[in-house]
């Protein structure tokens, strides 16, 4: 009887094994926070218009770059900031490269991410700063980086910045279904607002899971994936851009014009957006924008509420 009892226990303790062992394959390793927007990283035609641009239009403070000897980054804090690299040859009318995410963990997130089947590099890379990263594509094919910032980001020196936090990032989006089943379903994004013009739904945002960034999906691009082929350099740069918060686009564009900071295309004055949001663009010398926006709205949003809480400084 004993014997018999002990074999029933060895074998209950198998199947307990064994379900939990399946539910861990199936379940995979856990996704590592997603803290917010890292970067986005453009090509330039003009390095010294560029430069010029960055330093002195945004304010930013120009650094060497551990990612690539050939790039510079213009930093607004110590984890965020704009990498700028000279254009290749054939490039075309893009002018974007990546946009990047910031995580608590790149090997943990590159592990979560092939665990459910996502396409990934072999190994994370190793910056001289002692960040970590890695890059995959989306379902549109745009580069997606995630990063893992230096353990002691050194800070940065940037009193001049026009703001010191990249609240968003948009990308040229043609299937908003297809976007988030990487965004949405795999990375957890959660919904932040949505609108656009004459009943059509034309910008998308999509809070980062573990903070109150967020990519935006710039729609509108008509089917397909990729450029199309009748879109202008100068349409596409307002497509992908990233986007500074401030307390008060008024003030951040008094200052701009009181310094004689403003240069190129950029608005005539501030507005406030189909999301209630004071607003001001900018465009670097080969047409990425440069968004300053208000972290709060000032008015009713259209279209749709705010359903997570706005990023703050």
């Amino acid at each position: 009887m004993q014997k018999r009892f002990l074999l029933i226990a060895l074998v209950l303790g198998t199947l307990v094994a064994a379900v939990a062992a399946n539910a861990a394959a199936q379940n995979g390793p856990a996704r590592p926070k997603i803290t917010g927007i890292s970067h986005l990283a453009v090509y330039t035609s003009d390095a010294a218009a560029t430069d010029h641009f960055y330093t002195v239009s945004v304010g930013a403070v120009k650094e060497t770059d551990p990612e690539n000897p050939q790039g510079v980054r213009y930093m607004l804090s110590p984890t965020q900031f704009v990498e700028v690299m000279l254009l290749p040859a054939g490039t075309g009318i893009n002018r974007l490269d990546h946009a990047a995410l910031n995580t608590e963990n790149a090997e943990g997130m590159r592990k979560y991410l092939a665990a459910k089947g996502w396409k990934t590099p072999a190994k994370v890379e190793r910056g001289k700063d002692g960040s970590r990263w890695f890059s995959v594509l989306d379902p549109e094919g745009n580069t997606i980086q995630f990063v893992q910032p230096p353990a002691n980001s050194k800070a940065v020196d940037a009193p001049n910045a026009i703001g010191h936090h990249i609240i968003h990032v948009g990308i040229m989006v043609h299937d908003r279904a297809a976007e988030d089943k990487f965004y949405r379903d795999l990375l957890g994004f959660k919904p932040y607002w949505w609108g656009g013009r004459d009943g059509k739904t034309e910008w998308v945002s999509q809070q980062v899971p573990d903070a109150h960034d967020w990519v935006e999906y710039m729609l509108g691009s008509g089917p397909g994936t990729g450029i199309p082929a009748t879109m202008s350099q100068q349409t596409l740069g307002v497509l992908d851009h990233f986007s500074i918060g401030v307390a008060s686009v008024p003030d951040s564009y008094k200052v701009l014009v009181s310094a004689d900071r403003l240069m190129g295309r950029h608005d005539q004055a501030p507005k406030i957006g189909a999301d209630g949001k004071y607003q001001f663009n900018m465009y670097d010398p080969d047409g990425t924008r440069v968004e300053v926006m208000n972290f709060h709205a000032t008015e009713k949003p259209c279209c749709s509420e705010f359903t997570a809480e706005d990023p703050a400084e």
